[in-house]
Formats: C-alpha cells, sequence, structure tokens
C-alpha cells in the first residue's frame, strides 16, 4: 500500500491516539512551565534547547528534548496543531509503537542537520583564534559565551517528518493551502521542503532553523524506505 492513497475510513480512527495525545501533553505543559520558571529567572530552554555541541551548556539529552520546547505560544499551536493533523492519521496506521520511533528519529535528524549548520555557519570562529566576539558593537563576549547563544527548539522537525510520511503514504490526498487553495499533498511536500531549502541557503537572519526542517524530513524519508524495503508498511 506504500506510495499509494490508503484505504481507510477516518471514522474508525481515534481522534486522538495516545502518542499524539501525550505530545500535545508534554509540550503544552512544559510550554506553561517554561513561562512559568522564567518569571523567576529560570531558563529550561538553556538546559534542554539543542546548543552548539561544542559549546559548554551542550548535553547529550539535547539531541532530543529541544523538541519539546517553544518560544512563543503562536509556535507551539502550529506546531501542536501540524502534529495532530498528519500524526493522528499515521498513528492509527503504524500503531503507537512505530509512531513513536518515528518521532524521535525525526526530531533527532533534525539535530544533526542543525548541529551540521552551526558547524557550517561558524566554522570560522569555532577553529579560528578568536579570544572574543563583539556584539552589535556594544560589547565583547567570549567565544564560548557566544556559541551558548545557539539554541534551538521546537517541534518543527517532527512536523516535517510527519508531513513527509503523510505526503508518501496519501500522495494525491488534497491540502488547502490557507485553508482555501487545494493541492495535492505530494506536490505540496515537495513545494515547500524546496522553500525551505532556498530559504536556508539565501536567508541568514530570519531565526528559522530551516535545515533542520529539512533534517526531520530526510531522517523520515530514510526510516519510511528502510520499513517499505522490510515490508513493515
Amino acid at each position: 500500500m506504500y506510495g499509494q492513497d490508503y484505504n481507510y475510513s477516518p471514522q474508525r480512527f481515534n481522534i486522538l491516539p495516545p502518542v499524539c495525545k501525550n505530545l500535545l501533553i508534554i509540550n503544552v505543559l512544559l510550554y506553561f512551565l517554561t513561562e512559568v520558571l522564567q518569571l523567576r529567572g529560570i531558563d529550561l530552554t538553556n538546559a534542554f534547547g539543542l546548543h552548539w555541541f561544542g559549546a559548554s551548556k551542550f548535553h547529550i539529552w539535547q539531541l532530543v528534548t529541544y523538541a519539546f520546547f517553544h518560544g512563543s505560544f503562536s509556535h507551539l499551536f502550529f506546531n501542536m496543531f501540524a502534529v495532530w493533523m498528519f500524526g493522528y492519521t499515521i498513528e492509527n496506521l503504524w500503531g503507537s509503537k512505530r509512531f513513536l520511533i518515528y518521532c524521535l528519529v525525526t526530531a533527532l535528524g533534525a539535530a544533526l542537520m542543525q548541529e551540521l549548520t552551526y558547524f557550517f555557519m561558524h566554522y570560522d570562529l569555532i577553529f579560528g583564534n578568536y579570544t572574543g566576539v563583539n556584539i552589535n558593537n556594544e560589547r565583547v563576549i567570549s567565544v564560548d559565551q557566544y556559541l551558548n547563544t545557539l539554541n534551538t527548539i521546537g517541534a518543527s522537525g517532527i512536523c516535517f517528518g510527519l508531513l513527509l510520511a503523510f505526503g508518501m503514504m496519501f500522495p494525491n490526498e488534497y491540502i488547502y493551502l490557507y485553508f482555501l487553495v487545494p493541492i495535492k499533498c505530494k506536490w505540496f511536500v515537495i513545494g515547500y521542503c524546496a522553500v525551505e531549502l532556498f530559504n536556508g541557503v539565501f536567508t541568514t537572519s530570519d531565526g528559522v532553523a530551516h535545515f533542520a526542517h529539512l533534517g526531520g524530513a530526510l531522517a523520515g524519508l530514510f526510516l519510511v524506505l528502510m520499513w517499505r524495503k522490510k515490508s513493515q508498511i
């Protein structure tokens, strides 16, 4: 059935299967906990957001935990909407165990791609003999302090992985762009990834981890193809 539209009946599906439900709950709770603790001077994203692996604040768990934190309510809302919109169908078809593995792999793939992006963006700084970094011509901080400011959060890598999987499973289903313009899912996925690639190459200061998004989609593609080869989906 892979690569074709599945013959399914949404009425028989669980509209909020367990992994999707728990992802939504965990992300929402952590968002509000982060907001509350910030009022007390405690920033959870320092410990759980994804730092450059050569920085002193990097910890191995950040390769996954970064995906459960968000910088604003709109960031949280749209990511969780995407997790539910694409995820509940996929979880019902694959089962919760395989769906959870897929989400974790896409989160890890996005994190590794972001680490690679950090490396190429700051190669000269990392390997140069710099003693400090000038911030807005106002103050100088150490290289390590600067590298610790590189911090990525959000479940967007998972969202792109789920979008990729949905597009491969239901290529001819329609997605309504801006809730108005119908477009086949396969073209939407290809177009969206192309836009992310363009933005990643030519947009350097918008604060969006475009290559991390592509990393999530790429990790998802490899995993789906591997499962297809083993005839598991």
